[in-house]
């Protein structure tokens, strides 16, 4: 079957959907325009700016709930105890909403670095908790730190071009 060989200055564009709106950005070399489409946004900007304190809030209560329960083993609530589980919620919320505004200014690859180390550290640090050795803790942690970045690095990879910028 024959194609008509494309031609230098003209453009196919895909048929927009309704409601879909249109990101174009240009490819590494080659410099042609590539639109890729997404759904609308139903939350306005109001929405999306506390979902970005919320999450990382919301998941350092969870980590600071966790580590409090292991560090407690079974035994009495004190307020040592919950003042632990603060601190560690706290300093969880903190690193991940800083990670929230800088990763996203990096490349790819320092990108999923800093979600790995990040991931890593905090499964470490909650497996220490329990009292097994450090060497384990630090074992296990490097192991879910490189399953991290393996993930992020996929995902990155096949949706950033080169210059980090975001594809589909």
């Amino acid at each position: 079957m024959a194609h008509a060989a494309p031609r230098p200055g003209r453009r196919r564009t895909p048929a927009r959907r309704p409601g879909a709106r249109g990101m174009t950005g240009t490819t590494g070399t080659t410099g042609t325009t590539v639109t890729a489409y997404r759904p609308p946004d139903v939350f306005d900007e109001q929405v999306h700016t506390v979902a970005r304190i919320a999450w990382p809030v919301a998941l350092g209560l969870v980590y600071g709930f966790w580590a409090a329960g292991i560090r407690r083993d079974a035994g009495p609530i004190t307020g040592w105890n919950i003042l632990f589980g603060f601190v560690c919620a706290i300093a969880f919320a903190a690193v991940c909403i800083a990670l929230f505004m800088v990763a996203p200014y990096l490349r790819r690859e320092a990108h999923a670095v800093l979600w790995a180390s990040f991931g890593g550290i905090a499964f470490g640090f909650l497996y220490s908790q329990t009292g097994e050795s450090v060497l384990r803790s630090v074992g296990l942690g490097l192991a879910l730190a490189v399953a991290v970045f393996a993930f992020n690095f996929y995902r990155y990879y096949t949706h950033e071009d080169a210059e980090g910028h975001r594809v589909g």
